[in-house]
């Protein structure tokens, strides 16, 4: 039996983009998956495009903490931004999900932000980290719910060695790439027999894939055999509590 996934992730499409693979996997092998988004609220136009994404991928309803993107101030009107909302007040909106959906595996962004280094990226990374310690403590946030403790929390991430083309397509752009060293990526999933699922899910993010200058739109315009390549490996490292064969929180390959 595969384990539960729960995945947290600041932006529509970044589920899609980091682990879409995995969590069609996951779904076809009959296993409960959800997917937790930090910004954009659920009357904004990406919630939409958010659900249709996670119909094809398969885990469930959007989950949306609801705050607002950094950059895009339409993405949740009247909200604080991600980075400037009390720290204490979203981590326990987090662990509520963590506690209602009682997953074995959290996982989401790297420490880097993923790559560009997006401040929501960022953090989101640090919410979560603190979210999956929260929810096993009883004493920590008692509203959100009974004490849920998953098993292992990993962090969706690009080893140098797995940047390939999106190196240059993304320096073209005038963007960097913040990579992690081969040895910091703990588990590498070969996802090629889910790419056509994974990228039927990004073109559901249909306002990013027209935005030449952004991943998906980047992704739509490129030849179907560099774009695979590009999507089909995922990349996770084990922040907690560390690689142990056999256990429930162990990612499947």
């Amino acid at each position: 039996m595969r384990p539960s996934l729960l995945a947290v992730f600041a932006h529509p499409d970044d589920e899609c983009l980091l682990a879409g693979g995995v969590l069609a996997q996951h779904h076809a092998a009959g296993t409960r998956g959800a997917v937790v988004t930090a910004t954009w609220a659920s009357a904004s136009r990406r919630a939409p495009e958010l659900a249709e994404a996670l119909a094809v991928l398969g885990p469930g309803s959007p989950r949306l903490l609801g705050c607002n993107d950094a950059r895009n101030p339409e993405a949740a009107p009247g909200r604080p931004r991600l980075v400037d909302a009390p720290l204490d007040e979203v981590v326990g909106r987090l662990v509520g999900h963590i506690r209602d959906f009682r997953p074995d595996i959290v996982f989401g962004h790297d420490a880097l932000g993923q790559s560009t280094g997006r401040p929501d990226h960022v953090r989101t990374h640090q919410i979560t980290l603190l979210a999956v310690e929260a929810a096993g403590l009883a004493h920590l946030h008692p509203d959100a719910g009974p004490p849920w403790q998953p098993a292992a929390l990993y962090a969706a991430t690009h080893p140098e060695s797995g940047v390939g083309l999106l190196r240059p397509l993304l320096e073209g752009m005038g963007k960097s790439i913040l990579a992690v060293p081969d040895s910091y990526v703990t588990t590498s999933v070969d996802v090629t027999s889910w790419a056509n699922t994974k990228w039927a899910a990004i073109l559901a993010h249909r306002g990013e894939v027209a935005r030449e200058r952004l991943l998906p739109g980047v992704l739509a315009r490129l030849p179907e055999a560099d774009r695979t390549r590009i999507i089909q490996t995922e990349h996770f490292t084990r922040l907690t509590p560390g690689p142990t064969k056999g256990d429930p929180g162990q990612l499947t390959t």
